[in-house]
């Protein structure tokens, strides 16, 4: 499987960054509703692979849940989408380039946020709750289970966990912006996602899927999801832009650029 180097990695995640803020608005919200329902379709499919085995296996359950969850994220990036945890880290790391504007991040972060909401909270309404698939037994069960554990967290729990959860969804997108062939993009896409699900991080749009599925149910509240949304989005922002995209502008970019230009031509002729 043909890689990158993430220097080029580097390159490609600017490129992709800039390629983001240029879509048409339509366009933007289409694509951030199909990851949003792609997200939570792999959770849903979590919900069910995972529901009917016993609590004894519980480190085993979230093991074989974390493998199935991927499937989300591989549909977003290879199908085509637009993905809230993914461009807060290609959007900021093309800002960091001097490459857009900082509006157009916050901007791009806007629309990216309420199409994804809109394409989680159709799956967790229609499939979920019309179709019953996340509340008949033992689905509803599971789906309350989860939902509780995320929404007991404190402010600072859910942004650290948030902020965990983005820094293996980044690293995943940026593996995947690396590989140039499909084989290698599901590869770079699956293990830290995986890895992230079974250890149990929040991530913002999951959550978009899971809570109002579990609302639409008759459980907890949208004033309880909001102070859930709030301190996942912060710590998922973080995760992205500061651990993946800074770190790595400032790894492979910067210090390209610390030797003043007028001596790069004459260390070339010199090495010649």
């Amino acid at each position: 499987m043909a890689y990158s180097k993430p220097e080029k990695i580097m390159e490609i995640t600017v490129e992709n960054g800039i390629k983001k803020t240029k879509y048409p608005f339509m366009e933007t919200l289409i694509l951030g509703f199909e990851a949003g329902a792609f997200i939570a379709l792999g959770y849903l499919l979590f919900i069910r692979v995972t529901a009917t085995l016993s609590v004894n296996l519980e480190g085993l359950s979230s093991l074989i849940g974390a493998s199935v969850f991927p499937v989300g994220l591989i549909l977003t990036l290879l199908a085509g989408g637009e993905l809230l945890t993914g461009n807060m880290m290609a959007v900021p790391i093309a800002r960091m380039a001097n490459k857009i504007s900082t509006r157009k991040v916050f901007y791009n972060w806007f629309l990216v946020t309420v199409s994804n909401f809109a394409g989680a909270v159709f799956i967790a309404y229609f499939f979920g709750h019309v179709i019953g698939l996340t509340e008949t037994a033992p689905y509803l069960a599971k789906t309350i289970s989860i939902a509780q554990h995320k929404l007991e967290a404190s402010f600072l729990q859910a942004f650290l966990s948030g902020i965990g959860c983005n820094w293996l969804v980044a690293s995943a997108v940026w593996l995947s912006y690396g590989a140039e062939d499909m084989m290698g993009k599901i590869a770079g896409i699956w293990f830290p996602t995986m890895t992230f699900v079974a250890i149990g991080f929040q991530h913002v749009v999951a959550n978009m899927f899971v809570i109002p599925a579990s609302i639409f149910a008759g459980h907890f509240t949208w004033m309880e999801y909001i102070h859930n949304f709030i301190p996942v989005f912060l710590g998922n922002a973080v995760g992205g832009t500061v651990f993946i995209a800074m770190a790595y502008w400032h790894a492979y970019k910067k210090k390209n650029n610390t030797m003043p230009r007028v001596i790069q031509p004459i260390l070339k002729k010199s090495v010649r």
